[in-house]
């Protein structure tokens, strides 16, 4: 026993000199032509890949630029002294902050699946066509989501579910699918900004320093206006486009969906038991799951000729058939061949695989922005950014500007909260500037813009849940794009800042 201790402390003496004697690299903090060179490097491969691509960027081509911004950060981030073992684990850590959104990705890629095959979706946009004007579409679609996304606190689920219908009845009704997918992220975004029971509304206060319901009121101050403009925007767009409704092609939609589906209210109750658990502030991904299998069981309850055409011919044993269709839905989605090539479109989508693409857009635009975080480059940026805001409303328009900017290089709107609100908190207190003033610019900045940036998960969740590439809705999502102008207006005019 002794011989062991004596032998145990020996080896400490042992490792302990060479801890001494092993030289320790002090990392150079970046240069600020350092800090700016992956990023114009991402800007001109990213405008390189929309100039070759088109609205399939995103199809691999923005992926590609992103990684290899990665790896020039990463050989900036070596030569200043980081090891690639430090610069992988900040990868590995900046990438498992995701990993909720993915699976909630790939949660709504199987509830569309079975909610197409089970008839909520065709049910949605059969009876939206009877009740929705084209005139008032676009501004009732917004009124639609921001209501939903206001008593559930999540725009992702407002986007995922309603959403996907009013895409649907855009095209019966012969109007823009890129108007509305605009209109839908405007109220949803709205209604999850507002709400006490959304996360980044809470995480906004906190990271402040005030409280929930202080927040909440002074964001009715730039909110409020936003929202009301961008109504009035939707409403002159419907009046204009009133006359493109085309009621041959509105009731062929109809006729066929009825034809191949079983049209019944209670196609909508895995609607109700999403938007119960989404209202009782249920985690999101079990919610959206849950909404996707009891989809698939009202698939196999209301439509078993619809489950049994989409299987096709098998040798499978015939109560194997149903359980194969639901499997199929959640995993590739569900497709149809009514003879009708729009009703087809419309509802021919869903599925976990539709999803992969788009984790593997937010897998590399995380690792991207983990690098720069991870090497200090964002550091420098940041503090560079800083000594620009010498006023009250320098200092505002800094921290919008900021939010947006790492909204950009990271791709999460989280980080665009938590970064700059630590950044700035102690400069708002120091300059006597209520907390509230903060937490209000965050949200008016960093989840505004999220939906708007393709490669950030709010934007790529928005493309892929609506079926519309984001710089193709990015011009029409009116209240996120005039929220932030609204918020650097009040601080120009010194506006509704209110002092500690």
């Amino acid at each position: 026993m002794r011989q062991k201790k004596v032998y145990r402390l020996l080896l400490k003496n042992e490792n302990q000199s060479l801890d001494k004697m092993t030289p320790k690299v002090v990392k150079k903090t970046p240069t600020l032509l350092e800090a700016l060179f992956p990023i114009l490097c991402l800007i001109v491969m990213l405008s390189t890949s929309v100039f070759i691509y088109g609205d399939n960027s995103s199809y691999g081509g923005n992926q590609i630029a992103l990684i290899v911004c990665a790896g020039i950060a990463s050989i900036i981030g070596i030569k200043n002294g980081y090891t690639w073992k430090e610069i992988e684990s900040g990868i590995v850590k900046g990438i498992s902050t995701a990993m909720g959104a993915i699976l909630i990705l790939l949660a709504v890629g199987a509830m569309i699946g079975t909610w197409i095959m089970s008839g909520l979706v065709p049910a949605m946009i059969y009876y939206g066509l009877n009740i929705l004007s084209p005139s008032i579409f676009y501004f009732a679609a917004c009124i639609i989501c921001a209501l939903s996304a206001l008593s559930i606190g999540s725009s992702w689920t407002v986007a995922g579910t309603l959403g996907a219908a009013l895409m649907g009845i855009a095209v019966g009704l012969g109007l823009s699918p890129e108007v509305t997918a605009g209109a839908v992220i405007s109220g949803a975004y709205f209604g999850d900004k507002m709400s006490p029971l959304s996360d980044t509304t809470n995480l906004a206060p906190a990271v402040a320093g005030t409280d929930l319901f202080t927040h909440i009121n002074h964001m009715i101050w730039t909110t409020g206006p936003s929202l009301l403009i961008a109504l009035c925007i939707f409403l002159f767009m419907g009046f204009n486009a009133a006359d493109a409704q085309n009621l041959g092609g509105l009731e062929l939609i109809q006729n066929t969906i009825k034809d191949n589906f079983n049209i019944s209210v209670l196609s909508f109750v895995p609607l109700v038991i999403v938007f119960v658990m989404a209202f009782k502030k249920m985690p999101a991904f079990p919610t959206v799951l849950i909404g996707g299998l009891v989809g698939g069981v009202f698939a196999v309850i209301l439509q078993p000729e619809v489950v049994r055409d989409f299987v096709g011919e098998t040798d499978l044993p015939r109560h194997l058939i149903s359980l194969s269709g639901v499997w199929t839905a959640l995993h590739s989605g569900f497709s149809i061949e009514s003879g009708v090539d729009i009703v087809d479109d419309l509802l021919s989508r869903g599925g976990m695989s539709s999803m992969l693409n788009t984790v593997w857009l937010v897998i590399t635009a995380l690792t991207f922005g983990a690098v720069l975080e991870t090497t200090k480059l964002l550091n420098t940026l940041v503090k560079v950014i800083l000594s620009f805001a010498k006023s009250t409303s320098s200092l505002i328009i800094t921290t919008i500007g900021t939010c947006i900017g790492i909204n950009i290089v990271t791709a999460d709107q989280y980080m665009a909260i938590v970064l700059p609100g630590r950044m700035f908190k102690a400069e708002f207190k120091r300059r006597k500037l209520a907390p509230k003033n903060l937490s209000r610019t965050l949200e008016d900045s960093a989840t505004m813009t999220s939906p708007l940036v393709p490669w950030n998960t709010c934007g790529a969740f928005m493309s892929a849940s609506l079926g519309i590439a984001t710089f193709s809705y990015l011009p029409f999502c009116f209240f996120n794009l005039i929220n932030p102008l609204v918020a650097i207006s009040y601080a120009l005019f010194n506006f509704k800042i209110e002092k500690i």
